[in-house]
């Protein structure tokens, strides 16, 4: 039996599906994080484990041999980092893989033939505009450089506000208290952030949406005005919709109800597993 092999893979976690050759979906599994640029080795292991699970749950235990005859089509954050891509599928069992990053399968998920832009917002975040058929990426290039609007983006932004409270450079604020005091102090804060990855960052943004404490309002603000204006600078119109998807695309869509938007048909998994079957 030829399998195809779908994974979404990102800050977060790892996202597996297993299909036949008609694209009926057998199986699923989820693991932890695989961003290939930030945690290469670490990608690998989720990558494999999550496969190997979504498989033995499809064809049995003795099944694993499924591997290396099946078709991968996998959606990474990080794949656009130099030699990432052709690192992975230099380890990867699969008798054929194609390696995009996780925003242009989302993107072929969420689209499909028509026009539009996604903003894929979770974690991190990334937009893809899609025109006559040209699907063209803009950001995605990590916390340090981009992620605008994401969930590491907020928790970032929560944390440079506290500690601002704490030396009196802004009002203290309830919120902003009890995140200087879960860390204990300023100090327990910076200790976190030397070692914080996106995917920890991230944990604060439900906690910011969800708040409606004038500190978290205000970031959560400004985040929505960014992205407003990204996607405002890519043409965002009656003829390009825009399309959220990720674990903080509804929140976006719902603060943007004045731009045109259009819901996403798919996920990045249905992406992926176009491009698994694209292969055979």
């Amino acid at each position: 039996m030829s399998l195809m092999i779908a994974v979404d893979g990102g800050g977060s976690g790892c996202r597996v599906l297993v299909a036949d050759a008609t694209g009926q979906i057998l199986a699923r599994a989820t693991g932890g994080p695989a961003n290939i640029a930030t945690d290469p080795e670490g990608a690998l292991r989720a990558i494999l484990a999550c496969s190997e699970t979504a498989v033995r749950s499809a064809c049995g235990s003795a099944a694993l041999s499924e591997l290396r005859h099946a078709y991968a089509g996998l959606g990474l954050a990080g794949a656009n980092a130099k030699g990432a891509s052709e690192r992975l599928a230099a380890a990867l069992p699969f008798a054929r893989c194609r390696i995009e990053t996780d925003a242009i399968t989302a993107a072929r998920g969420a689209l499909g033939e028509a026009d539009g832009i996604l903003a894929a917002i979770g974690t991190g975040s990334v937009f893809v505009r899609q025109r006559a058929g040209q699907l063209q990426q803009f950001g995605g290039w990590g916390i340090v450089l981009g992620d605008e609007g994401s969930g590491a983006r907020l928790g970032q932004a929560i944390l440079i506000q506290a500690m601002r409270a704490a030396e009196s450079f802004r009002p203290m604020t309830p919120y902003l208290a009890s995140v200087l005091q879960r860390h204990d102090g300023p100090e327990g804060v910076i200790a976190f952030s030397l070692t914080a990855r996106p995917a920890d960052l991230a944990k604060f943004a439900p906690e910011i949406l969800a708040s409606s404490d004038p500190a978290a309002a205000e970031v959560w603000s400004e985040s929505v005005s960014n992205i407003a204006e990204i996607l405002r600078a890519l043409g965002c119109g009656a003829e390009l919709p825009a399309s959220f998807n990720g674990g903080l695309g509804a929140a976006y869509s719902r603060a943007l109800s004045d731009l045109p938007q259009r819901p996403a048909l798919g996920s990045s998994l249905d992406g992926a597993l176009l491009l698994a079957r694209g292969l055979a």
